[in-house]
């Protein structure tokens, strides 16, 4: 059978037809020989987010954004989403809006509901959320940091003129002078500490036995502190305690006159009789110094006694009286 002419360029432009537009399905990301299903997701704000965008699962290109069109009534946006029938998505998954990075543009990743096992049914709303990309996250962090900087640069800037209207050539002056004279003292306290040093190396057997010594008093001073321990100390401040105690009792009855010491302390006719019965011993005494032929008489020829004649001062009469 012949071919005419006709049917050849028939067959052709019917061929090119096709293949313009697979060409253009393809290019719009949608496979001819794939079944779609078509769903909705709600969103208040898309961030860029363009038609033909990836719908992504777990990493994986499940589907396109096929349209976004607004809501007149409510200002929302309304995206339409073309997913691939063999990935079953539950009717509680979310479509949540991503960066995937700095050069890509946005994209839709399905978070699965797994708990849910009732699958969308095409041309459902699915649940949409906005994640925070990666640009917009270090841009909300970049913000504040640039605010903090600015206000650091302010404060930096009237520190410096503070410091250029405080600062005068002669302040200036006296400032080198004073960072002059403080090199000088730091290289004499180097001077300083290198000397210390020799010191130390030069009498570093001298330190050691010091030091050694110390080890030693120290090492006797727990043998001590442990027969003081062993000692029963407290046993012994308890009966010293005790022993004040009664102490303190004898001297309370001595203050207050009880007993024969008491009566001895607080007895004034007793002081009274004690100081006159010294008085006229003492008197006695004198008496018997000054004339002790009266007292003791010893006479070969038999002489009278003289008369007894009573001192001038007689201080107990005085007493008696």
């Amino acid at each position: 059978m012949k071919i005419t002419r006709e049917i050849k360029t028939a067959i052709l432009v019917i061929a090119s037809i096709l293949l313009f537009i697979w060409g253009y399905s393809f290019l719009k990301g949608r496979d001819l020989f794939t079944n779609y299903k078509t769903f909705y997701v709600e969103y208040d704000n898309v961030e860029g987010l363009a038609p033909s965008a990836s719908v992504t699962l777990n990493g994986l290109i499940i589907g396109k954004v096929n349209s976004i069109t607004i809501n007149d009534n409510s200002g929302k946006l309304l995206v339409e989403l073309q997913l691939k029938t063999d990935f079953p998505i539950s009717k509680t998954s979310i479509a949540s809006i991503y960066e995937p990075g700095f050069i890509g543009g946005k994209q839709i990743a399905i978070l699965p509901d797994f708990n849910n096992k009732v699958p969308a049914v095409e041309g459902q709303k699915l649940i949409g959320e906005m994640k925070l990309g990666l640009t917009s996250s270090v841009s909300e962090k970049l913000v504040p940091l640039q605010q903090k900087l600015e206000k650091i640069m302010v404060n930096v800037d009237n520190l410096l003129s503070g410091l250029n209207n405080v600062l005068d050539k002669k302040a200036q002056e006296d400032l080198k002078i004073s960072l002059s004279e403080l090199s000088k003292t730091m290289v004499q306290f180097n001077k300083a500490t290198t000397s210390v040093n020799g010191l130390l190396d030069e009498n570093k057997s001298q330190i050691k036995g010091m030091v050694t010594n110390f080890n030693k008093v120290s090492s006797d001073f727990s043998k001590i502190s442990d027969s003081l321990n062993k000692a029963d100390l407290g046993k012994t401040v308890k009966n010293l305690n005790g022993t004040l105690a009664k102490v303190d009792g004898i001297m309370s009855d001595l203050n207050s006159g009880k007993g024969s010491a008491g009566k001895l302390l607080k007895d004034e006719a007793l002081y009274n009789n004690l100081k006159a019965t010294t008085k006229e011993l003492e008197l006695l005494l004198q008496d018997v110094r000054l004339s002790p032929t009266r007292y003791v008489n010893v006479s070969l020829f038999g002489k009278k006694n003289k008369p007894y004649v009573a001192p001038i001062n007689d201080s107990i009469s005085k007493v008696k009286n």
